[in-house]
């Protein structure tokens, strides 16, 4: 038997976690599995990866970067 059991789970190397409350509210990003920053626009994510050498060409791409209590357009709490 040649298939996996299990199915895959891409483990990107962006997590942005979900809104905390703040004035504005922000989303913190880990890079890697280290928490880098807070971000409080998609281009604050953007800029973090660029910083670690990362293109996103795809926000939306589950194997570059992982949206956790919401996507790229939650930037309010709820």
């Amino acid at each position: 038997m040649t298939e996996v059991a299990t199915p895959y789970i891409a483990r990107p190397r962006i997590l942005v976690l979900g809104v905390q409350p703040g004035t504005p509210p922000f989303r913190i990003v880990e890079i890697d599995g280290e928490v880098v920053g807070e971000a409080k626009t998609v281009i604050d994510v953007l800029e973090a990866a660029a910083a670690f050498g990362i293109s996103v060409h795809d926000l939306d791409d589950p194997d570059v970067i992982r949206w956790v209590g919401g996507d790229k357009f939650t930037w309010t709490v709820h």
